[in-house]
């Protein structure tokens, strides 16, 4: 197995996860009902250990630093989350259109690894697709009840959103250089046929949602080579905080 390839992999995909936690753990004590509260702090929560649960493999299996100093320790640009999940929440329609199509690109990817033959990733993919689908079943959820069922003035919304955060979506499937390696290897099918599945996925849950699925937006990438928004360095600094004091410090 390409090993250098694994490490990017699991690199990008856990620091998605570490950085959309931390934004959906901004809306506790904020989300417009108390049970929204809760379950974006839950689905922070669940991320937050997919992010160490890769941290960890990649420290186990492919010679990477300790899960904590991967979180914490690195700089801006050696992180390799995607742009989507660095911006600020804004109001909760996009934190909302965000869930779902993170989500939806969670339970499409995390379905196809669950047929990984780097076994330990495999079987990561096996226990956590539950908290996948839950997580999935609540974004499109609430979706198809304020574009369906809500007013016109929330379906508008929601179709604005959508329209914002499309092209920070496509950013998700940014290729990289050694995923070749690991296609032919069997270790994952590729962001290409992952974005495919994820369009079928979404364009189905839109549709429900009396949405319209945006086209011809061109991808907004960079992030996987570390070029990142303004919105990521602080956040960082905000959430590295308590590590920086003293990162040898055992609690």
């Amino acid at each position: 197995m390409n090993r250098d390839a694994a490490k990017d992999l699991l690199t990008r995909m856990a620091d998605d996860v570490l950085i959309l936690a931390h934004r959906h753990s901004e809306w506790t004590g904020l989300g417009p009902l108390l049970e929204e509260d809760i379950a974006f702090s839950s689905v922070a929560q669940d991320k937050l250990g997919h992010a160490q649960a890769l941290y960890a493999i990649m420290h186990e299996h492919l010679g990477a630093p300790e899960p904590d100093a991967m979180a914490f320790g690195r700089s801006e640009p050696e992180m390799r989350c995607c742009h989507f999940v660095e911006l600020p929440n804004g109001e909760y329609d996009f934190s909302l259109i965000r869930h779902m199509l993170f989500d939806a690109s969670e339970y499409v990817r995390w379905s196809a690894l669950r047929e990984s033959s780097f076994e330990p990733l495999a079987k990561l993919a096996h226990k956590i697709h539950g908290e996948l689908k839950y997580h999935l079943y609540h974004a499109q959820t609430w979706v198809i009840q304020l574009g369906a069922n809500g007013s016109e003035e929330s379906k508008a919304r929601l179709q604005s959103a959508l329209n914002e955060a499309w092209p920070y979506a496509l950013g998700l499937f940014e290729a990289r250089n050694g995923d070749a390696d690991l296609i032919n290897e069997g270790v994952f099918p590729g962001e290409d046929f992952l974005r495919g599945q994820w369009e079928l996925l979404v364009h189905g849950i839109l549709t429900k949602a009396g949405l319209t699925m945006p086209d011809e937006f061109a991808a907004i990438l960079g992030g996987r080579d570390g070029y990142h928004s303004e919105h990521l360095n602080p956040l960082l600094v905000e959430m590295t905080e308590v590590y920086r004091i003293d990162p040898s410090a055992q609690w």
